[in-house]
């Protein structure tokens, strides 16, 4: 899979694409990103991608040219499945897209920044819009950046545990029920006996119960959809 990144800011991403799952599984080749920094895009003599909007207001606006001569630039080279901007009012990121996106082969995301971007990149140039949560960031970096996390450990390969994903939460409609590890006791807190039974059918049934009632508790929404 190969992600580009259209950001003005991408030295932000060196500590995430750097280490742990991300970095090996571009080390094992399994994936490609590629940082394109937009203000090599711009005709402007001071490098600059943004302007003042018709009709005024405060904040600037991200201009249309630097990122559809960035976009004609990455599509000339390949066929792109999706074109994604990061966007406070996108769609809300969950699993399903996750998944959806993880079998892909070619996503450019552009990363915000200011007051937003020009209409008309949204309007013609994007073929989908994606938000981490209803909150405003300073710029579509870090939501970016949560994306290609959530999608890159999914691609076989990546985890060392090729089931590990297929158990998280969300990913059968529940979330994941408690978990524990050595010791059985520390401090009087007990490990749940049906765990160290060895009766793997109590302990599966032990589990999904589980995540049912953590689900009823946290996410109830998930449970009447």
């Amino acid at each position: 899979m190969r992600i580009d990144i259209i950001t003005i800011f991408p030295e932000m991403f060196e500590g995430p694409f750097s280490e742990s799952i991300i970095k090996r599984a571009q080390q094992k080749n399994l994936i490609e990103i590629r940082l394109h920094q937009l203000r090599d895009y711009t005709m402007d003599k001071h490098k600059k991608v943004d302007d003042y909007a018709f009709s005024g207001g405060a904040g600037m606006v991200m201009m249309i040219e630097p990122v559809a001569r960035c976009l004609e630039t990455l599509k000339a080279e390949r066929i792109y499945d999706e074109i994604i901007y990061m966007s406070p009012d996108g769609d809300l990121l969950d699993q399903k897209t996750s998944n959806k996106l993880s079998i892909l082969k070619n996503v450019v995301i552009l990363c915000g920044h200011y007051k937003g971007i020009d209409e008309r990149i949204r309007q013609h140039l994007i073929t989908r819009e994606i938000s981490i949560g209803n909150y405003v960031l300073s710029g579509g970096e870090l939501a970016a950046a949560v994306l290609v996390d959530s999608v890159v450990r999914l691609i076989p390969g990546v985890l060392g545990d090729e089931t590990s994903a297929l158990s998280d939460s969300y990913q059968d409609g529940l979330v994941s029920p408690p978990v524990y590890t050595r010791p059985q006791e520390f401090s009087g807190w007990k490990v749940p006996d049906v765990l160290l039974s060895g009766n793997e059918k109590l302990i599966e049934n032990w589990k999904h119960e589980q995540a049912v009632e953590r689900t009823r508790k946290r996410r109830p929404g998930m449970l009447e959809e």
